[in-house]
């Protein structure tokens, strides 16, 4: 299959975009695929979880974009290649014959759309393709604040980092120096550069970029 998305004639309707599908299997892949074009949705489809990460890395989307994934596949299987694209905030829907309560849980616990079971309703399908692709703008902004979050937050030195987490548990300059054994002085220089590094203008801005990066008060050792 050519990885050229393809294009319909009539217009798309408002709630359609990009539908990704992973399946090792041709004769599902292939159904979905006539099924998401019939809604005037363009499609991509993939026999592997590498093939898919290959073209991913390889393409620019714009627009609503979501991913129909398969849980068991030959190599990358369904979870894994959800844990890999934590930083990419692309909406993902499970589509498996072969659920089970853990595996559905665990999916949903990492974010997943939907955990739905072959062979699938349509209706059923399209509701959350549909809850998916409004979701897709969002949630690639929310990974891209996190990433650049991430980056900036390990540009901070070990002492910034004490700070930054004095700061976002409400604690004034006075109380930081106090709980650290410094200056004030040295602590309102450190918490200068700390904004700075966040690329941050207030306390609020500060903890929403903490929080992005999954810092919580008084933490020192460096996210996972």
């Amino acid at each position: 299959m050519s990885n050229e998305p393809s294009t319909q004639r009539s217009s798309p309707s408002p709630s359609s975009g990009l539908v990704c599908l992973v399946d090792d299997d041709g004769l599902v892949r292939r159904g979905l695929e006539r099924l998401l074009r019939s809604h005037a949705m363009k499609v991509e489809g993939f026999s592997s979880a590498k093939s898919y990460l290959s073209w991913l890395d390889s393409s620019t989307i714009e627009g609503p974009c979501c991913l129909v994934l398969d849980v068991c596949m030959p190599g990358l299987d369904g979870l894994h290649l959800q844990k890999a694209l934590a930083d990419h905030g692309v909406p993902i829907i499970f589509l498996t014959g072969h659920g089970d309560v853990p595996t559905c849980a665990a999916a949903m616990k990492a974010g997943a759309v939907d955990f739905l079971t072959k062979p699938v309703e349509e209706e059923k399908l399209m509701t959350a393709i549909g809850l998916a692709l409004k979701a897709s703008i969002s949630s690639r902004r929310e990974a891209h604040e996190r990433v650049a979050a991430r980056s900036r937050y390990q540009s901070l030195t070990p002492r910034e980092i004490e700070v930054m987490s004095c700061v976002i548990a409400g604690m004034l300059n006075k109380q930081i120096a106090d709980h650290l054994g410094a200056a004030e002085k040295t602590i309102k220089v450190h918490r200068g550069r700390v904004m700075e590094k966040m690329g941050v203008y207030s306390v609020a801005d500060l903890v929403r970029a903490a929080q992005a990066v999954g810092i919580t008060p008084f933490e020192v050792s460096s996210p996972a």
